[in-house]
């Protein structure tokens, strides 16, 4: 890849627009890509982010279908979409033209900043070259154009590397452009072992969104229960992940949460998406990759088969986020 490098940010929410607009606020090219009213207020307003430090708006150019983006040999793709729309969104992508000739899943690479473990393998189907990134980015997207992002002094912590695994000079340049840009960003060979034990992390998602909470009493020893079946489940797998005490060790006091001038309390994933009504929630690829691998190794899920199932309930029904006692969960 030649010349610098210019950053398209597929699902410009709350964690694609966290890292777009920090890369733009650090002098990086970036297009943001989202829908609806989403991209009009990014398109006529630019993008507000809120940080403990600022208050920024920053004018990024924007786009809102893959057909307003012209590719360049320099472009890195950044998929930050849910993962139940990780299909969609590379069917749309991969066969786009780029400048120079060949398409975007032959020429590019593709980035997987997403929760999860299957968008990589997804990816693989249709990009030649795809990176695995784990995110460690607190950040809220609440309302159209504004992203809050509560982590200082920097903004979060990206793990990159090849999938399925290894590093290379791109891996190594984008990681040098995250740093400038108020994020911690160690290139792994092991990307995906920094990927399981954020999965095992996400498991509690469920449970915040459901009950409004993942560190009440009863919530918490629900979210314990959820991470305990993952940890039998990852081991019988002999799926390798990454312990709570290196990533503690590597994030220290670089990221603490800290309030937001005019931010609302900090939520996950999955409490905002039925917060704004988004229709779907991520479960079955949270909770449900815990039960698919237990199925598959003959361990018992029934705390994230819970999960998965009344999450799915709470978006299908469009039920607010934290509207069943932990205690009433059944």
């Amino acid at each position: 890849m030649m010349g610098r490098m210019r950053y398209i940010i597929i699902g410009a929410g709350a964690v694609g627009g966290a890292i777009g607009g920090r890369l733009h606020e650090a002098g990086h090219e970036v297009v943001l890509v989202a829908r609806g009213a989403h991209y009009a207020e990014l398109r006529d307003g630019g993008l507000r982010l809120r940080t403990p430090d600022a208050s920024l708006t920053l004018p990024i150019p924007a786009a809102d279908r893959p057909e307003a983006v012209e590719l360049r040999q320099d472009d890195v793709l950044v998929l930050a979409v849910k993962t139940q729309d990780t299909v969609a969104a590379l069917e749309s992508w991969a066969g786009r033209p780029v400048a120079g000739g060949g398409t975007a899943g032959e020429r590019l690479p593709l980035l997987c900043a997403q929760n999860g473990v299957v968008n990589e393998r997804l990816a693989l189907r249709r990009f030649r070259y795809v990176y695995g990134v784990c995110v460690w980015l607190p950040a809220q997207f609440l309302a159209p154009g504004v992203i809050t992002a509560p982590c200082a002094p920097l903004t979060g912590m990206l793990h990159i590397g090849r999938f399925p695994d290894g590093t290379d000079e791109v891996a190594r340049r984008v990681a040098a452009d995250l740093e400038t840009a108020y994020f911690l960003a160690p290139v792994a060979g092991d990307v995906m072992r920094w990927k399981y034990a954020k999965l095992l992390s996400n498991l509690a998602n469920a449970v915040e969104a459901i009950t409004g909470s993942a560190s009440e009493p009863g919530s918490a020893e629900l979210a314990a229960r959820a991470r305990a079946e993952g940890v039998a489940v990852l081991r019988a797998a002999g799926i390798a992940f990454a312990s709570e005490e290196e990533q503690a060790a590597l994030r220290g006091e670089r990221m603490r949460m800290r309030p937001v001038p005019g931010g609302d309390p900090a939520h996950g994933s999955s409490w905002q998406s039925l917060r704004r009504g988004a229709g779907s929630i991520e479960a079955d690829y949270l909770n449900g990759e815990i039960v698919q691998l237990g199925r598959l190794h003959g361990v018992e899920t029934p705390v994230n088969e819970l999960l998965q199932r009344t999450a799915n309930r709470f978006a299908r029904e469009g039920r607010a986020p934290g509207s069943l006692a932990a205690a009433e969960l059944r």
